[in-house]
């Protein structure tokens, strides 16, 4: 059975720091992408970065990309996201997500965990 659990959110000033985790488990992390998201209110899910398993390759949005940093640790089994330079523009619930794929598309992505809240005051 996959599984994920994101945590690692909170309060924080903007310009400051946060990293999440994911931890993961049920599937080879080979065959499959790990992906963040995020949705604030009253707004659409946003893909905000994504690590292939098979190469290690990452994928980030123009929002984010600069600030934020995607990585895994595959002993471990975990996925995180640094996230630097926080603007309150960034709150939202932060949730990671599996599929088996490569990156590049946000789209239709079977595995999902439960959210962390990312809030940031300005």
């Amino acid at each position: 059975e996959v599984q994920l659990q994101a945590s690692g959110g909170g309060l924080v000033q903007a310009g400051g720091s946060l990293r999440l985790s994911c931890a993961h488990s049920g599937f080879v992390f080979d065959d499959y992408a790990i992906g963040w998201f995020r949705q604030a209110p009253g707004k659409e899910r946003e893909g905000i970065s994504c690590i292939s398993g098979y190469d290690g390759g990452t994928y980030y949005p123009n929002s984010v990309k600069g600030r934020f940093t995607i990585s895994s640790d595959n002993a471990k089994n975990m996925v995180y996201l640094q996230m630097n330079n926080l603007k309150p523009e960034d709150t939202a619930i932060y949730y990671c997500a599996a599929d088996r794929r490569l990156c590049g598309s946000w789209l239709s992505w079977d595995y999902w965990g439960q959210g962390t809240q990312v809030t940031v005051s300005s």
